[in-house]
């Protein structure tokens, strides 16, 4: 079985080390003592991954990206298809517009008017609500 120092369990979550430690003090999940180190069997880790997931998924403020490249700004224009959508946000002087379906529009209940962060990596574009 595999398992997680305190380091590589906040990594894999995205969060700081400081919040890890937190989050196993209040007994979010199970860990254990391996010397000195503070350990997380990795069906422990596993699970408490898909319930941070799922609460994440109703938090708003919970930033969940590897992407880099942010341009924060203001959604300017929706169009969508039947399938495909087209997003435009004004990120101060950028422009950024992402083709993206309109499942993920409306999962994301993205609307003209409403702050957004466009995610730039390589040539894709990705759409964090604010």
């Amino acid at each position: 079985m595999e398992s997680y120092t305190i380091g590589q369990a906040a990594r894999l979550l995205g969060v700081s080390v400081d919040t890890a430690r937190r989050w196993a003090d209040a007994a979010r999940f199970p860990t254990r003592r391996d010397g000195k180190r503070r350990i997380v069997d990795g069906p422990d880790l596993a699970a408490f991954c898909v319930e941070a997931a799922q609460e994440g998924a109703e938090d708003a403020d919970a930033p969940y990206t590897s992407v880099r490249n942010a341009f924060p700004g203001i959604v300017t224009g929706i169009k969508l298809g039947d399938i495909a959508a087209q997003v435009e946000i004004q990120a101060g002087p950028h422009r950024v517009v992402s083709l993206l379906t309109r499942e993920a529009v409306e999962e994301l209940g993205l609307e003209v008017g409403m702050r957004a962060t466009a995610r730039v990596k390589s040539t894709s574009v990705h759409i964090d609500r604010d």
